[in-house]
């Protein structure tokens, strides 16, 4: 998001059935700092959202027909505007009442009467909180797409990186792990490799095995990869993947050589499903390799020291109890730098594939 657009006025969508309210509100929201729009009722604001973007919505709690918490309700579901800050104008401070809007999906209330500068503050605060989202949602679809435009430089490695996102989740889950874990091991398998940006292509694209000094150049794509990462407070938890996903329990990867349990564990859990979507996919220079042949290669790298005996026994029991629910379901392969990426490819500016 460009400094211009966060700098922009506040786009305001004000919601209720009585006019001299809006007007009030209207009044109140006036100057530079805002652009106003009002609906004066649920389904004139919904018609609204559909054809532009807001900041945030001021919306009575009592109107005819559709009232506040309907509109908030459809605003989530049917509109999907999931992080579109919603504030209920509201004369009750009953609490059942409260906690129904709340429930629809309100992030805050302001109480009739209100004072002019506490309906600035509110909506302020929400609006600027919306911006800043926007900023970052952008920053990680930027992300994303980049990370497509590696995997896309390898034409034999197809849905490579959904399929690692999807079964690092089904791990994930699993083990236990919470929504936040099962949303880096998600993000890490889009973005475990997008430090190959600053791989030279004469390296990635070499036809053949790398060299000592090739490798030691390779190598460096988990700490360029991590660096992407830094200051992104959501990748908090997705940049250990990033930079540990080719540690070894014994202490023999890199970049960092760490062992055992210094390993991060969303690390050991996604080096796992790694190695095994590189096993069970056809390569160039190998075909799909069966359950038991995995089974056996897996359970070999835990006898050689470099896998997490625990995790990959986990790993080895869901393979053979159910490995169905390892398989990719159609639509899947989506993610939110998708659409981006395939906006690029339609320039014709991918070129690296013959």
């Amino acid at each position: 998001m460009s400094l211009a657009k966060i700098q922009q006025p506040f786009k305001v969508l004000i919601v209720d059935d009585e006019k001299q309210h809006r007007e009030l509100e209207k009044e109140v929201l006036s100057g530079s700092r805002y652009c106003v729009s009002e609906a004066c009722n649920g389904e004139e604001a919904l018609d609204k959202l559909r054809e532009e973007e807001f900041d945030v919505v001021l919306a009575d709690k009592r109107m005819p027909g559709m009232d506040g918490d309907e509109l908030c309700r459809q605003i989530r579901s049917d509109l999907g505007l999931k992080l579109l800050p919603v504030i209920m104008v509201t004369g009750t401070n009953d609490r059942m009442e409260l906690l129904k809007s709340l429930q629809a999906g309100a992030n805050d209330f302001i109480h009739k009467p209100y004072s002019p500068m506490e309906l600035m503050a509110r909506t302020d605060n929400l609006a600027t909180h919306k911006r800043l989202t926007d900023q970052l949602e952008n920053a990680e679809t930027l992300l994303f797409a980049l990370a497509r435009m590696v995997e896309a430089r390898d034409e034999h490695t197809g849905n490579h990186c959904s399929r690692l996102a999807h079964i690092s989740v089904v791990m994930g889950e699993a083990m236990g792990l919470n929504s936040e874990e099962l949303t880096a091991l998600r993000r890490g398998g889009v973005l475990h490799d997008i430090g190959k940006l600053g791989i030279p292509d004469s390296i990635l694209l070499k036809d053949g095995p790398l060299n000592d000094a090739e490798w030691i150049v390779m190598r460096q794509h988990t700490i360029i990869g991590s660096e992407l990462l830094r200051g992104l407070k959501s990748m908090e938890l997705t940049q250990p993947i990033v930079r540990s996903h080719h540690e070894r329990w014994d202490g023999s990867g890199y970049p960092d050589g760490l062992k055992g349990e210094d390993i991060p564990l969303l690390a050991r859990v996604f080096q796992l499903v790694d190695i095994y979507d590189a096993l069970a996919n056809a390569r160039p220079y190998k075909p799909a390799f069966s359950i038991e042949k995995i089974t056996l290669i897996m359970a070999g790298e835990v006898e050689s020291g470099w896998r997490d005996p625990e995790l990959t026994g986990l790993f080895l029991k869901i393979l053979q109890e159910r490995s169905d629910d390892l398989l990719l379901s159609v639509g899947e392969e989506r993610d939110m730098g998708t659409e981006v990426f395939e906006n690029i490819q339609r320039t014709g500016a991918l070129t690296w594939k013959e």
